[in-house]
C-alpha cells in the first residue's frame, strides 16, 4: 500500500512543469478568483448563520488539509518537511485562524488574524515560488496540496471580512502591528532553533523571510539584521492596502 500511494503523491517529474506564471499557474488562480466571487455572490444573500457556517467550514477544511500533509509527506517525499511548521505567515495564521475560531481566548482577534491570512496566502497564491522550483507537473501532490490550502485560506480571509461584520479601523491597525512583530519574532526563534549543522546535514530554514529576502538580493552577511524590520513594515503596509480596499468597498455598497 505503501509504495503504491508513493507511486501516486510523489512529485511527477515530466516535460509538462508548473512554473509560476505559467500557464497552468494562471489557470490555477483563474480557478481561486472565480470560486472566490462565486462564493461571496452565492452568500451575499444567505442568513448570517449561513454565513457563519461557511466561514468556519472553511478555515476547518484549511487546517485539515494542513494537518493532514504532516501525515501524507512521508508517503509522498519519504520524510517530513518541516519547513511546513507554523512559522511562515500563511502556516502559522492557519493555525491562529482556527484557534480564533474555536477558541474563546483568540476569538477577539478573528479579524486581525483573518486579515494577515488573506495577506500571506494570497501573496502565495500570485507567486508560489515554492512549488515552481521543484520543476513538477502541475497536477503533482505538492502542486495541488499546496495551491488548494493557499486558496482556501485567501478564501476564508475574504469571506470573513464580506461577511463577518468586520470594521476595520484605522486607529486600531495598531493591533495587527503587534501581532506581525510577534510572529517576527516567533519566525526568528524557529529560525535559530532549527537552523545548523547536524551530522553532516546543514539545514537552512528562512521562514518568515527574516534571515534571507526571497531575492537573495541582499548580501546574507546583513540580511538577517534587514529582514526582520524590512517584513514588518512590508506586512504591515499590505495590511493598509487591506483596509484602504475594505473601506472604499464599503462607502461604495453605502
Amino acid at each position: 500500500m505503501y509504495e503504491l500511494l508513493h507511486e501516486i503523491l510523489k512529485d511527477q517529474k515530466t516535460d509538462v512543469v508548473f512554473k509560476c506564471f505559467g500557464i497552468y499557474h494562471i489557470i490555477y488562480m483563474i480557478l481561486t478568483f472565480i470560486a472566490i466571487a462565486f462564493m461571496v455572490f452565492i452568500l451575499k444573500n444567505k442568513a448570517k448563520d449561513t454565513k457563519q457556517k461557511v466561514i468556519t467550514t472553511l478555515i476547518n477544511i484549511a487546517f485539515g488539509l494542513y494537518i493532514l500533509d504532516f501525515f501524507l509527506m512521508p508517503i509522498a517525499y519519504k520524510e517530513i518537511d518541516i519547513e511546513k511548521l507554523p512559522f511562515h505567515i500563511c502556516t502559522l495564521s492557519c493555525v491562529m485562524c482556527f484557534l480564533t475560531r474555536h477558541t474563546k481566548r483568540f476569538s477577539k482577534f478573528a479579524h486581525q488574524f483573518a486579515v494577515l491570512g488573506l495577506i500571506g496566502n494570497l501573496i502565495y497564491v500570485i507567486y508560489p515560488a515554492g512549488v515552481g522550483w521543484y520543476m513538477i507537473h502541475p497536477l503533482s501532490y505538492r502542486v495541488i496540496q499546496t495551491l488548494l490550502f493557499h486558496a482556501v485560506m485567501t478564501s476564508y480571509g475574504v469571506v470573513t471580512l464580506c461577511f463577518d461584520e468586520v470594521s476595520l479601523e484605522y486607529k486600531k491597525s495598531y493591533k495587527e502591528l503587534i501581532i506581525i512583530v510577534i510572529m517576527t519574532l516567533w519566525a526568528i526563534l524557529g529560525n535559530f532553533i532549527y537552523n545548523g549543522k547536524i551530522e553532516g546535514y546543514n539545514h537552512f530554514f528562512n521562514w518568515f523571510f527574516v534571515i534571507q529576502d526571497p531575492f537573495y538580493i541582499l548580501p546574507s552577511e546583513i540580511s538577517k539584521f534587514i529582514m526582520p524590520i524590512v517584513m514588518i513594515i512590508v506586512i504591515y503596509f499590505a495590511v493598509m492596502i487591506v483596509y484602504l480596499v475594505f473601506n472604499v468597498i464599503k462607502k461604495i455598497k453605502k
